[in-house]
């Protein structure tokens, strides 16, 4: 085998292994979570304390 086809083999078997593990996370998870986003920038949320609240 040449060195690209060894390549192309352990990279689809990586995201094969990814996919699965996500897969069987999302199978064995309670339910999602509602949870913050972790940037909040231009979603129109004003600040209500703080020095940046302008209050």
């Amino acid at each position: 085998m040449t060195s690209k086809r060894i390549f192309g083999l352990i990279t689809a078997l990586f995201w094969l292994l990814f996919a699965g593990l996500i897969a069987l996370d999302s199978t064995h998870a309670d339910g999602s979570r509602v949870e913050p986003p972790l940037i909040a920038l231009g979603s129109g949320q004003a600040a209500s304390g703080g020095h940046c609240s302008g209050r």
